[in-house]
Parts: structure tokens; C-alpha cells; sequence
């Protein structure tokens, strides 16, 4: 599933009445939530209980933790809007994705943590080691980081906007810059452990959020979910075919092709992100990586149902239609429908709606935070203190803090820049990267001996090199009318994500480098035979 234009219209589904409780509230819990992560912060001069707490989370904790870094912004946005607008192709692949996506963790887990190496760059080094193959996996981190700090800093501005009832394109990129200075000062002095707390409170919240706007969604229809699910149907803009498979907008002439290789992305990629890789790394054994794992898809896979039931629920109390008309592929769906259980004059909808907008501030601080913090962990640990090995512990940690403050700095400007532009692409193209440059050189460094340095290096180079090409010349660059240059076209690759194509060709690139002999194997063959002859 790729998610697109994130962008409302002029709309106020808080009301005037309801707009200074709910700003004061959301002020209020962000400065606690503020004052919690200073709490947190760690003083240590250790690099390693900065990065991993000294390997000391408990299964259950990390579980939860772990499981909390799968609710994002963009996630707890852009699936109840599928959902709601494409019916049974948006359900399929908000639950099917994310359940295999977990699953492919899952599998992986226990090597990884048994590897002992929690950043790309250490696990690309179990079968080359080298400062080619950590600048590679740096690389690879920071293009896969950059354009989640980009969706998820606009999104998390357009909805703080939305939420106070000033939806023009002028407050929305305000509310990036406010929200994106928030949370650089949260991620500047965040650890892991420090996150942690914050991710374990969030699943919880998160999941009694949507808990209750689907149960008071419920209770308009007298507690009959046929009900509700007939009305959903009558409601979308295709009552005939909204059960069934075939309405997902924004689709290709090679319809099935395209519809794999976006779940090849969005399952191999969820799978493979750096701040993933770091926390299972935090765990205390493989065994214990595996439990923590293998909780976390417990209570992720709850999440993403009741992100399906939520979609549901919204297409049937405020309608397709409605949700379309403020955004074109429904991610205002979770706020519109917790703005129209309650009436208008109600207190609680207040709440409601106050609790719908922590729960979002809590996702985009945590999502960027994480992802900021891997990519400054990798680039110091993997890159920085390979050059400069004077480097203290000290000074390291000021340089991974300097790095997580640089990173965001950067991804607001990105994301206020291309503001106006449809940019969400980037996050399926951040998930082709993990699918197409991680996945298989974990794969032949776990499972083939025989994986050196060539065949990673042609593996991620090659790898990264095919996912810019087929993206650029896709339809979500050019060519379409939902596309990043719709005035022009010049695509020619068909599919709206490389992964069919790009995934199979790394995993050739490296079994390619690593079994094609090597120059030098050459020369000293071709010596031994003459010295035979």
C-alpha cells in the first residue's frame, strides 16, 4: 500500500466552541510529555546503555516497545483512510502486510541479536568487514531515514493544523516547524531506554483510543456490526463492489503485478528499518529477542485490526464521500469520525478528540525519534569512530546528539520545502531500500557462507541504484495525476514500487560478487598452472 497526497482542505471537525479546551489540553500534555523525556535522559557517558541500555530490557518491556514502534503518524492516519475509502484492498493490506511484516522480524530476531551487532553497519560485517562495507550500510541508513523524517514531520504538521481548525497550507507548515522543533528538542537528549517508556505507554493509549471511537462508532448502530458494515458499503462511493477486491484507487495496467510488488516492499521493508534492528539488539539474548519479538506481533497485529475496524467505522458514520472530499485518500478519516460520534455540545467529544490528538503527537515523537536516533547511532558508531579512533565515550555521545539534531533539523526543512508536493511515495520508496538492500544481505549473511565483501557491496550499490531508477520513472513521479510532476510524464517503468524487480536483482548482484573469482584469484591460478606446466 502506497500512501499518497496527505493534504486537507479548509475544514474544522473541532469547532469553535471545542477549539481553546482541546489546544490547552494538547499544549498541556505536550510539555509533560517534555518534562517525562528530560526525566528519562540519560547521563552516562557509556556509549552502549546510551544505544542499548547494557542489553538490559526485559522481554515483555521490549515487546511492548517494540511493538509501539509500528504506530507512526502516517501509519495511524493512512490505514483507517484506505480502509475506509477502498474497503476490502485497503483491509487486505493493512492486516496482511503488517502480520507478515512481523512475521519476517520475527524469523530474523534471534540471529540478529545472537550476532551481537545492533546497527546495519555491524551486521553487514559478519562476512566482510571493512570501512567500505559500514559507509555502505551508513548509506543505506540515511536513505532510508531522510524521507521518513520528511512524511512524518509534514504529516504530523498537517494534522496538529487540522486538529485546531487552521487548515491552510500557511498553518500547516507552521505547525511543522512548531512540531518539528518539539520533537528535535525530545529526540536531542532521548537514549533507548528513555524511548522506551515512552513507546510502552503509547501502545496501551493508542489501543483504548481507537477502542472506544470504534465502540461509540458501534453503539450507533445498536451494537450490530452487520450493521455497521452494510452501512460502510451504502455509504463508500462504490456500494457494489466496496467488499470486494478491485477498488484500490491509483492502479496500473499490470493490476496483480503491482499489487505484489507493493506488498514485497511493505513486508520485507517494515521488516528491515535500522531502529528496528536496534532494538532487537537491545534485548538480552537471541532467545530473549524472539519472545520480545514474538509479543510484539501480538499486540502490533491488535493495532492494525482495530486500525481496519476504525476505517470501517468511519466510512460508515461520516461517509466515502465526506472523507474523500478533505482528502483525496482518506487520512482524515480517524479525526472526522472522532469529531461525529459525540455530538457537538457533548463534553466528552472534547475529550475524544483531545485524546485522538495526544495519541498523534505521541506517534510522531516517538517514529522520529527512533528513526533519527538509528541513523545518528549508525553513522557515529559505524562511520565516525572507525576514522577517529581518539574519539571518548563523551565525545562520542555528543556526536550521536549533534547527529539526531542535524538529521532533524534537515528533514523539517525537506519537509516544509516540499510542502505542497505529494510526497508520501518516499515512504514505499524508504521500504524498497530496507526490502531491497538489507533483506538479502542479512539473508546470505546469515544462511551462505560463501557472502564476502563484492557480493554486498554489488548487492547494496546495485540494489539502491535500481530502486532510484524504477522510482523516478514510475507513476508516482510523473505521468499520473496523483504523481510527484503531474504536468509531465516521463515514466516508463509501470509499477508504483521497484520491489518486484529491484529485491530479485540485489539478491542476484550478490550471489554474483561473491562467487565470480576475483582478479587477483585469477592471477594466482593462471601462476600455479604454469608453474604445473
Amino acid at each position: 500500500m502506497t500512501p499518497l497526497l496527505l493534504s486537507w482542505g479548509t475544514v474544522d471537525p473541532v469547532g469553535s466552541a471545542a477549539r481553546g479546551p482541546v489546544i490547552s489540553t494538547f499544549l498541556v500534555f505536550i510539555g509533560l510529555c517534555l518534562l517525562w523525556v528530560f526525566t528519562l535522559a540519560s547521563q552516562d557517558d557509556n556509549p552502549e546503555r546510551l544505544y542499548i541500555t547494557d542489553r538490559s530490557l526485559s522481554p515483555v518491556f521490549n515487546g511492548f516497545a517494540l511493538a509501539g514502534e509500528h504506530i507512526t503518524v502516517v501509519t495511524l492516519f493512512a490505514a483507517p483512510g484506505a480502509v475506509a475509502l477502498f474497503g476490502y484492498d485497503g483491509f487486505a493490506s493493512v492486516i496482511a502486510d503488517s502480520v507478515l511484516a512481523l512475521g519476517v522480524l520475527l524469523l530474523l530476531a534471534q540471529k540478529i541479536r545472537d550476532s551481537g551487532h545492533y546497527t546495519l553497519g555491524g551486521l553487514f560485517s559478519l562476512r566482510a568487514a571493512g570501512p567500505r562495507t559500514r559507509t555502505a550500510a551508513a548509506v543505506v541508513t540515511l536513505v532510508i531515514t531522510v524521507p521518513l523524517l520528511m512524511v512524518q514531520l509534514r504529516a504530523a504538521g498537517i494534522s496538529a493544523a487540522l486538529l485546531i481548525g487552521m487548515s491552510s497550507p500557511a498553518a500547516q507548515v507552521a505547525c511543522t516547524v512548531l512540531m518539528g522543533c518539539l520533537i528535535t528538542c525530545f529526540a536531542a537528549v532521548a537514549d533507548l531506554r528513555g524511548t522506551s517508556f515512552i513507546q510502552v505507554v503509547k501502545v496501551p493509549v493508542t489501543l483504548a483510543t481507537l477502542a472506544v471511537v470504534t465502540l461509540l462508532a458501534l453503539d450507533t448502530f445498536s451494537w450490530d456490526p452487520g450493521d455497521m458494515l452494510s452501512a460502510a458499503a451504502d455509504r463508500s462511493t462504490a456500494p457494489d463492489t466496496y467488499l470486494s477486491p478491485g477498488l484500490w484507487a491509483h492502479t496500473v495496467n499490470l493490476g496483480p503485478v503491482n499489487t505484489i510488488s507493493d506488498h514485497i516492499v511493505v513486508i520485507l521493508g517494515t521488516a528491515m528499518m535500522p531502529h528496528l534492528v536496534l532494538r532487537i539488539g537491545a534485548s538480552r539474548s537471541g532467545r530473549s529477542a524472539r519472545r520480545s519479538t514474538s509479543l510484539s506481533v501480538g499486540l502490533a497485529g491488535a493495532f492494525y485490526l482495530l486500525l481496519a475496524t476504525t476505517g470501517v467505522a468511519a466510512a460508515a458514520v461520516v461517509g466515502s464521500e465526506e472523507i474523500s472530499a478533505v482528502d483525496a485518500n482518506g487520512q482524515a478519516a480517524p479525526i472526522l469520525l472522532a469529531s461525529g460520534v459525540l455530538g457537538h455540545a457533548s463534553t466528552w467529544r472534547v475529550v475524544l478528540i483531545t485524546l485522538v490528538a495526544c495519541v498523534a503527537f505521541l506517534a510522531v515523537l516517538t517514529a522520529v525519534t527512533s528513526v533519527t536516533f538509528a541513523a545518528s547511532v549508525s553513522l557515529t558508531h559505524d562511520v565516525l569512530t572507525r576514522t577517529r579512533r581518539s574519539l571518548s565515550g563523551t565525545g562520542e555521545i555528543w556526536a550521536v546528539r549533534l547527529a539526531v539534531v542535524l538529521l532533524c533539523v534537515g528533514g523539517m526543512a525537506l519537509s516544509v520545502t516540499f510542502h505542497r508536493y505529494p510526497v508520501e511515495f518516499l515512504v514505499s520508496f524508504s521500504l524498497g531500500v530496507g526490502a531491497t538492500c538489507v533483506f538479502p544481505v542479512l539473508v546470505y549473511s546469515f544462511f551462505w557462507p560463501r557472502f564476502n565483501r563484492r557480493g554486498l557491496l554489488w548487492c547494496v550499490y546495485g540494489g539502491l541504484l535500481t530502486c532510484v531508477v524504477l522510482t523516478v520513472f514510475s507513476p508516482t513521479v510523473s505521468g499520473t495525476d496523483y504523481a510527484l510532476l503531474p504536468k509531465v510524464d516521463f515514466s516508463w517503468y509501470p509499477l508504483h514500487t521497484p520491489g518486484v524487480v529491484s529485491v530479485p536483482t540485489a539478491f542476484l548482484l550478490g550471489w554474483l560478487g561473491s562467487t565470480r573469482p576475483s582478479g587477483r584469484a585469477m592471477t594466482e591460478s593462471q601462476q600455479t598452472d604454469a608453474v604445473k606446466a
